[in-house]
């Protein structure tokens, strides 16, 4: 690899990171717990797409726009877990560092317990998963088995 893919790659994983937690910084919200939904509310997809509570789809919204492209779609599940379905435009050297930042956005909107983040392919299967060990303050990644 010469040095300016080598630099593009460095670059372009920095201005994710920088852009993710920036933003994610001046949208801080609390968490409140999950709503409980009707039988009637659960047939009205719309409700559940982002998230089932209201400042989890507010997170999973934010997800989608502030990635300028790079994340098709998100959601997020019990306050704990986020799941984004990456653009093709995110090379596959590029998912770890988007997982990281996005688990870094996530603990800061979600804080005091543990996290997880599924990274999705454009055709929606799963390629990576980041746990987040708030008692480590670690972050662990595990690709799936073939």
């Amino acid at each position: 690899m010469n040095t300016f893919q080598h630099s593009r790659r460095i670059i372009t994983a920095i201005a994710l990171i920088l852009v993710l937690t920036i933003t994610s910084a001046c949208g801080v919200a609390t968490a409140k717990e999950p709503r409980s939904l009707s039988p009637a509310q659960t047939s009205n997809y719309a409700q559940l797409e982002r998230g089932n509570s209201v400042v989890g789809q507010d997170f999973g919204n934010w997800v989608v726009t502030a990635s300028k492209g790079l994340i098709k779609d998100a959601y997020v599940r019990d306050n704990n877990k986020l799941g984004a379905v990456i653009s093709s435009q995110v090379r596959p050297a590029d998912v770890k560092d988007l997982a990281k930042s996005l688990t870094q956005g996530f603990r800061k909107n979600f804080p005091n317990q543990d996290l997880t983040v599924l990274m999705y392919a454009p055709d929606k299967k799963l390629i990576l998963t980041a746990r987040y060990d708030r008692q480590t303050n670690q972050i662990e990644y595990q690709q799936p088995s073939a």
